[in-house]
């Protein structure tokens, strides 16, 4: 029987919005998302200037904002965004293509940069597999750091490849919007990249 294979990027893909800035913001407020922002301005842009490492200017994200953070309150928080917020952020189309995924029995997977804890809650109640970027915790807190790699770009592919073994399956289909897909859209037998 012919096996098939779909990985979908999550943010910009099936979301219209970064959800990690959108989560910030619904657990912090607008007013203290942006003056966190400016306040980590100058990571940012090095990041963006190629300067610091993806994963770098990521910690220095989550530590500014979420470091010391209890575990159970940040799950809370990121369970409260799931129901709230993300569904104001789907993507029509997007969610049509996974249906049709589904009823064609093809295995589903979001391979995400954000972090599994507001990625997963979303995913499990929509009986989607995931790989998602981890937060390292330590006495049940935030330490403001990950937990093995940014699950972006090249890590993508290993994560994949970690899990799934490619050569078995006839169709690939591989979703993505950014560069940070590029290498996991290399994969595919069936490619989109900004077309949903």
């Amino acid at each position: 029987m012919q096996k098939n294979i779909a990985f979908f990027d999550f943010d910009g893909t099936i979301t219209t919005k970064d959800t990690m800035l959108e989560f910030t913001k619904h657990t912090h407020g607008f007013v203290k998302y942006c003056v966190g922002m400016c306040i980590i301005s100058p990571w940012l842009i090095a990041m963006k200037l190629g300067m610091l490492s993806k994963t770098k200017g990521k910690e220095k994200f989550i530590s500014h904002f979420f470091k010391n953070t209890n575990i159970i309150k940040f799950n809370d928080y990121c369970l409260s965004f799931t129901k709230l917020i993300i569904p104001l952020l789907l993507k029509k189309n997007a969610l049509q293509e996974i249906k049709k995924h589904k009823e064609n029995k093809t295995e589903i997977i979001i391979v995400s940069a954000s972090a599994e804890n507001w990625v997963a809650p979303w995913c499990m109640e929509n009986n989607l597999e995931f790989l998602c970027t981890r937060l390292k915790i330590m006495n049940e807190k935030i330490t403001g750091t990950l937990l093995g790699k940014n699950c972006n770009g090249a890590e993508k592919v290993s994560r994949i490849k970690e899990k799934f073994d490619t050569a078995n399956y006839e169709n690939i289909y591989c979703y993505g919007d950014s560069s940070g897909d590029k290498e996991m859209l290399q994969l595919a037998t069936h490619k989109y990249f900004r077309t949903l």
